[in-house]
């Protein structure tokens, strides 16, 4: 069933956990063998096909248990290596190209997905999406959904439309009755979908009527123009030589004229008055249609004429590689093609008439939508074939279009650019080349890989201008260096039409990303990347803002280049004499004009007609320029303040030091960064807390509503700033200022500081939660209702207490002062103060057996906690005040002893309320509180309150709240995930108890032996938010969401849970060692969630929606760089202060090929070989040997240790190690 692959070694005596397990769980084990002896170590080698099979039937490995012993026959279900045998004659799941195979493919249920939409550093992209219907690509174009070739449908009109109004080939074939159509919904046909990496391809054998018919597009890669490139290839498998005459390409083309989706939707028929279509002057025979609009459709006094138009070409690939091809003549009126059958089904223009007497008629593309069909006729023997290759695109002119088509139909063009475009992916997702016994489990690590980067983006290092030399410098050494990230863009797509996507159709392509998406998938950056330091760190913390809150969406950096140096950059660029003065000047104003980015720069230099020097590269031009330039970070507000922004930023900041770990005191320490300033301002209780009518009509209740507001006092001084009434320029317009003028900044240990301080004392009237009072909540966004509910989230204050942890221990590793703005200084002392009076009240909590779920907390909310939350609630808001639009420039210096007390006495109250929020615990449909898992949320019910005399804009009082009822929810997976973090990694007991209590509770969805993200909601209030709308087991409402579900997994492996990991991998809910037919996508694709048991409809069950770019990938991408290289790749020696370097893999049995080994690549460029002679699973296990390979020199050197020492180690974080093979 597998491709021709690694085969996969397993014992013949196989358990999913061994008896007795280092794990505490007890399982039984079940042989395939009876002669097998408990102490033998016989292997059968098969192929991962055996393991594949039995997981289309059953479940890979065994459900573990709450340390009880089970019933084999209801627990277990033994591996069963017959199965092979079941399905011997099956498809395989990979053609010989390693693309995932769909059979059938438009018979099975649908589903979405979209190629990359990468075309390299300088290429210009064009987005696609495609389905399982008709010919695959349902919607493509460029830049964003407003710019469609081909309209943006959401998935399920798409499914729909897909075969009617997307592609289509029309076939009369001589001995054949009536016209033919491959791939229509209307006829048969042995179908098969293959998925690559960077390309689709849809195959359909009729034997009826002895055709094959062979359909791949791909994205063209590394052009100043883009486009999609579709190549049709039609073979006669008749014994009979006959003539085709064809019709192939796509039913409707939209033309170009400004952003258009909305219109297209709303006014169509109206818009179509502007179209037409029209031929450059050099192509009389009407072999290049450009399709636009004649002006952008307004109504206002400026007309805007269009310019631009999109193209479509088609041409016969030659034979003969040397060769050049023809273009093909086009049929773009409609009508000719469809005549009165405006559903588009059949090609009534077609019938009784050959292409050459349509050809021979007159076509319009005057107010209407046109088409786009190449038309030929060829004679073929028994066994030829020919390919109709067409390149759809944008033009920004019509006189381009010769230009195009010269160069497509060129000798292999097309050939050698497919070639080019798997190349392309291979070559991006070669960081993380990984070769273990299993070529399924391969191909999902790069699959994953990839969808990572296209959330988070490629990190490149720029500016480097010297040539590749041993022992480079890294961004946290050479300030000329700078990381741009490529590729990114927000997740919007078929399924999740709401997002709206962005691809740059420049060189360096990239789209900006939603906050807490681009921070998660970067996570592992510098792991894979070393060379670019501190960066992440750093520009996400320069993302804080005075009031703890962050901007929306991420954007990518800005480069200025001014002064002497855009004069020297241009002259060197373009050429010193007269002759290049003109395009130097020019030049020389776009460095001048503000800042930029590469893509822009470049795009701008095109507009222009601006050339580099021949002696200048593109590489070299770009590395100069940004060399020179300073960076900026970019963001956006958008919309609300979510209250887990800043969960990611101790992920980035573990991950940075696991690779520098000597470094963390200059990054905490001795670094400047500025404050996001937003538009927008968090509205104090007095103009949240709203009384509004309930539900039901008949009675009142309080409310948090309109928690943000936009602030016009905000905006208006951005505007003075840019219009420069202020000394604010940009980017700096998007910093916070003090009232001098100046952009304040702090050091990274004093963001966290006041970051920490802030959300402290926004922890909830029980002090539990952190309050969501920011108008949007935590992670599960789906639940936007728990902002009016006066909700608070768990989440964050497992997190604040990480973050109390770490400030506090950098304070006491350093004993260094730090500097705050002396407004937080004046809200810490408040804060304290208000602690003072608590505390004299008695909290007596101190010293809480945790565990005795028997004690309950009162729902009504004691006084003095009330107080407390009150007064620090009020010193919160004055500081925001104090802050809205300048700092002072103020700032006071904590000592370390002093800001050390500070954080103690937080983490203690923080704690007291982590204890607090179990005893609160969760209730919920079959949860009676006593589930011992960790809860999410929690809400308050105003119970007292007097009114202020004030109202909102509808007439609503506001009211201030004078006593709180805590509310329940039930249990969701991320409460229990954010909390085995706090846990320490060594302590088992903790850890085991948490994942038995998960396992056992209303979280676990056995029949997929999976995890959900609710519990049943069933009984809930709609007013949680828009879960409640959702049906069981659909998104947020109870799905198997693989981003939480993937965290929890991530969690059991830090714990050292190995056992129980490794049985989740293969046995539970983690791709790719799931039903191919069930799942319904790519095993190599990760869905943003599965529908779970609860699902109304058990035909969906297990089936994955969502496709690809889910946070899952961060998750899998942390939990692939603990399996294979461990926690903390370098460490510096306690006693002798050096860098150290140690591996410590966490991998199971059958990762092992059979000589025990398995390899991967470290950082993205160094192969790791583990030689683990005896195959047995390594848990965190150090290697006892080393043997280290260099590139500037030759020999290996040998380290008989369990470290490598500080010279090894160093020359590996710089990339100058080729190769190391440990021993176990």
């Amino acid at each position: 069933l597998f491709h021709s692959g690694p085969v996969f070694t397993m014992p013949t005596k196989y358990s999913s956990i061994p008896t007795h397990n280092d794990d505490g769980i007890k399982t039984t084990t079940t042989s395939t063998s009876a002669s097998t002896t408990p102490n033998s170590t016989k292997y059968s080698t098969i192929s991962i096909a055996a393991v594949i099979l039995l997981v289309i039937s059953t479940p890979f490995l065994l459900a573990t248990t709450n340390n009880t012993t089970t019933n084999a026959s209801d627990k277990q279900q033994t591996l069963n290596l017959k199965a092979s045998n079941a399905l011997a004659d099956d498809p395989s799941l990979f053609d010989d190209k390693d693309r995932f195979v769909f059979k059938d493919f438009d018979s099975r249920p649908p589903h979405s997905n979209f190629l990359p939409g990468v075309a390299g550093v300088y290429g210009k992209p064009v987005w696609s999406f495609y389905v399982n219907r008709g010919q695959a690509i349902t919607a493509f174009g460029t830049a964003t959904k407003d710019f469609p070739l081909l309209e943006f449908n959401p998935a399920n009109k798409a499914y729909a439309l897909t075969p009617t109004t997307g592609f289509r080939t029309f076939l009369n074939v001589s001995g054949s009755p009536g016209l033919l159509e491959p791939f229509s919904p209307l006829t048969g046909g042995s179908r098969t979908m293959y998925v690559g990496s960077n390309e689709v391809e849809v195959e359909e054998v009729d034997a009826a009527n002895g055709i094959k018919t062979n359909v791949n597009y791909f994205t063209l890669p590394g052009e100043d123009f883009g486009a999609l490139v579709r190549r049709c290839t039609i073979k006669n498998t008749a014994p009979t030589s006959r003539t085709f005459q064809v019709l192939d390409g796509l039913s409707r083309l939209e033309p170009a004229g400004g952003p258009l989706d909305g219109q297209m939707k709303n006014m169509g028929r109206t818009l179509e008055g502007w179209m037409d279509v029209y031929f450059p002057p050099s192509d009389p025979s009407g072999t290049m249609p450009f399709y636009k609009l004649s002006t952008q459709p307004s109504d206002t006094a400026a007309v805007n004429v269009q310019v631009e138009g999109h193209y479509a070409l088609f041409f016969e690939e030659a034979k003969d590689a040397g060769a050049r091809s023809e273009l093909l003549p086009v049929v773009y009126d409609a009508d000719l093609v469809f005549g009165t059958d405006t559903s588009g089904m059949k090609p009534r223009g077609m019938e009784g008439r050959a292409v050459e007497d349509i050809l021979k008629e007159k076509q319009s593309g005057a107010a209407k939508t046109s088409a786009a069909f190449g038309a030929a006729t060829k004679k073929l023997k028994p066994g030829e074939s020919f390919t109709i290759t067409s390149y759809y695109g944008k033009a920004p002119h019509i006189d381009r279009l010769p230009g195009y088509a010269s160069t497509v139909t060129g000798p292999s063009y097309t050939s050698s650019k497919f070639a080019e475009a798997r190349a392309l992916i291979d070559s991006l997702t070669a960081s993380v080349n990984t070769t273990t016994s299993s070529g399924l489990f391969n191909g999902h690590v790069k699959q994953m890989f990839l969808d990572n980067a296209l959330r988070g983006g490629v990190p490149l290092i720029l500016g480097d201008v010297s040539p590749p030399r041993p022992l480079r410098p890294d961004l946290d050494e050479d300030p000329a260096l700078k990381v741009y990230h490529t590729f990114s863009r927000i997740h919007g797509d078929l399924e999740r039409d709401y997002n709206a996507f962005s691809i740059d159709p420049t060189y360096y392509s990239q789209g900006p990303g939603n906050y807490r998406d681009v921070a998660q998938n970067r996570r592992q950056d510098v792991v894979f990347t070393p060379r670019m330091g501190a960066f992440d760190v750093k520009q996400f913390l320069s993302f804080i803002q005075a009031d703890g809150y962050e901007p929306l969406t991420v954007e990518a950096n800005v480069f200025t280049l001014d002064g002497a140096d855009a004069h020297e950059v241009a002259e060197w660029a373009v050429g010193k004499g007269d002759g290049f003065k003109g395009p130097r000047d020019a030049l020389e104003a776009i460095f001048k004009g503000g800042s930029l980015r590469p893509g822009q720069l470049f795009q701008l230099m095109e507009d222009q007609e601006i050339r580099l020097h021949p002696s200048v590269s593109k590489e070299e031009f770009i590395n100069e320029f940004v060399s020179r330039s300073e960076v900026a970070y970019k963001a956006t507000f958008g919309d609300g303040f979510w209250a887990d922004h800043w969960d990611y930023y101790l992920d980035l900041i573990e991950s940075y030091l696991s690779v520098y770990p000597e470094r963390e005191e200059a990054l905490m320490y001795d670094n400047s960064l500025p404050y996001y300033y937003a538009p927008a301002t968090c509205q104090p209780r007095s103009k949240k807390y709203t009384l509004v009518p309930k539900g039901d009509g008949t009675s009142k209740h309080v409310q948090q509503l309109n928690a943000m507001s936009w602030d016009a006092e905000k905006t208006a001084r951005q505007n003075a700033f840019l219009d420069g009434d202020q000394p604010w320029l940009d980017p700096d317009v998007n910093n916070q200022h003090t009232e001098g003028g100046e952009v304040f900044t702090s050091s990274p240990i004093a963001k966290l500081t006041l970051l920490a301080s802030l959300k402290f004392a926004t922890r909830d009237p029980y002090g539990m939660g952190i309050e969501y009072e920011g108008g949007k909540p935590g992670w599960n966004d789906a639940m936007n209702g728990l902002v009016g509910m006066v909700g608070s989230g768990m989440p964050e204050t497992y997190e604040l207490q990480l973050l109390l942890r770490y400030i506090e221990g950098c304070v006491e590793r350093y004993g260094r002062g730090v500097e705050v703005p002396v407004e937080l200084k004046d809200m810490i002392d408040e804060v304290m103060a208000a602690l003072d009076a608590l505390e004299a009240g008695g909290e007596e909590e101190e010293g809480l057996d945790v565990n005795r779920l028997d004690v309950k907390i009162d729902k009504k909310v004691p006084q003095d906690l009330f107080e407390y939350w009150d007064a620090a609630a009020s010193a919160r808001e004055k500081y925001r005040d104090a802050v809205k639009f300048t700092f002072s420039g103020e700032t006071v210096t904590y000592g370390p002893d002093e800001l050390a007390s500070i954080l103690k006495r937080f983490l203690v109250h923080t704690e007291l309320g982590m204890d607090r929020a179990l005893r609160v615990g969760s209730r919920g449909d079959g949860d009676d509180g006593s589930t011992g898992v960790a809860p999410s949320y929690f809400s308050y019910d105003v119970t007292e309150y007097e009114e202020t005399g004030e109202s909102d804009a509808k007439g609503q009082l506001y009211v201030k709240a004078k006593a709180f009822e805590v509310g329940t929810f039930p249990l969701f997976l991320e409460g229990p995930v954010r909390m085995m973090k706090t846990i320490p990694k060594d302590s088992y007991d903790e850890q085991i108890s948490v994942y038995n209590n998960v396992k056992a509770s209303g979280l676990y969805d056995e029949p997929q032996n999976a995890f959900t993200v609710s519990a049943s909601l069933v009984g809930q209030s709609i007013d949680m938010g828009r879960m409640m709308a959702f049906s069981p087991g659909w998104l947020e409402n109870q799905s198997i969401w693989t981003h939480m579900s993937y965290k929890f997994y991530l969690q059991l492996l830090r714990g050292k849970l190995y056992d129980v990991f490794f049985s989740e991998l293969t046995g539970g809910g983690m791709l790719p060692f799931q039903d191919p037919l069930v799942y319904g996508r790519s095993l190599m694709e990760c869905s943003s969630f599965v529908a779970s048991s609860a699902f109304p409809d058990a035909n969906q069950h297990g089936r994955g929606f969502l496709a690809r770019l889910s946070g899952s990938t961060a998750e899998f991408l942390s939990i692939w760089s603990l399996m294979f290289i461990g926690p903390r790749p370098f460490v510096v020696d306690e006693m002798s202060h050096e860098l150290k370097m140690q591996l410590q893999p966490a991998l199971p049995e059958w990762v092992f090929d059979p000589e025990g080994k398995v390899s991967f690549k470290l950082f993205g460029h160094i192969d790791v070989t583990y030689h683990n002679k005896g195959g047995e699973a390594l848990k965190g296990t150090s290697p006892k040997r080393y043997e280290v390979e260099f590139k500037w020199h030759d020999g290996k050197d040998v380290v008989e240790e369990e470290f490598l020492p500080e010279y090894i180690a160093d020359q590996a974080r710089r990339l100058d190690v080729k190769s190391i093979d440990a021993f176990f």
